[in-house]
């Protein structure tokens, strides 16, 4: 029986993944690397330690990945944070799952701050039991440090509880953990990558998983362990 619900925030509650996209793809050509938005953009869900060694040689990320690094987030929270916007349905959702006694925790590889705006621009803060960024992992997705942080404030076995998430990466981070995965189509990538990467059910958004909540992983089920 599902106990808990854990969230990814980034394409999954909130409308955000080509704006980091873009963010990432300035940022490389700020520091000389032509890096498409294609590119970028299939690497969102991975935090920067994932991300950054697809693109940089050992040497140049010992050069300046921490800058390039921290010249991407100077420029999403100016340029492109006050765009983020959430997707229908996201707060009637996580009331769905809160009313069905479930745990609900955001796990993203956002820093907190940020993860804390997300929170709030999806009117979600009050609906959230406990909430882990970056810095409760050592590494990001599809490593599966955020995860196992948020089963752990929760205390809550992985059996007992549900991730869901846009990317291949949360469902890979998700089954590292020991979880079941809800997939998300809203974050851009497709049915057949979500499930390669271990979703066991694939919704277009946040309101079709809320229209089928009772016979989701969320729900009755039964579901495949």
């Amino acid at each position: 029986m599902t106990k808990a619900a854990i969230f990814d925030i980034d394409g999954t509650l909130v409308d955000s993944v080509d704006l980091h996209a873009s963010a990432w793809q300035e940022a490389f050509a700020q520091f000389g690397h032509d890096v498409t938005f294609e590119q970028a953009r299939s690497q969102i869900g991975k935090g920067g330690d994932q991300l950054l060694p697809v693109f940089l040689s050992p040497e140049q990320l010992e050069d300046y990945g921490d800058e390039l690094e921290a010249w991407r987030g100077e420029r999403f929270k100016e340029k492109y944070l006050p765009m983020v916007r959430p997707f229908s349905g996201v707060p009637e959702l996580l009331q769905r799952a809160h009313d069905g006694g479930l745990k609900i925790a955001a796990a993203s590889s956002a820093k907190k701050e940020e993860l804390g705006i997300y929170l709030d621009i999806a009117r979600i803060s009050h609906l959230v039991d406990v909430s882990t960024s970056s810095s409760d992992a050592d590494k990001s997705k599809p490593a599966p440090d955020i995860f196992n942080a948020a089963l752990k404030k929760l205390a809550i076995n992985p059996a007992d509880a549900v991730a869901i998430g846009d990317t291949p990466y949360d469902a890979q981070a998700a089954r590292q953990a020991g979880m079941r995965a809800i997939g998300l189509l809203c974050g851009g990538f497709t049915e057949d990558s979500l499930r390669d990467g271990g979703c066991l059910a694939v919704y277009p958004g946040p309101g079709a998983l809320l229209a089928c909540f009772n016979s989701s992983p969320l729900g009755a089920g039964p579901w495949p362990k």
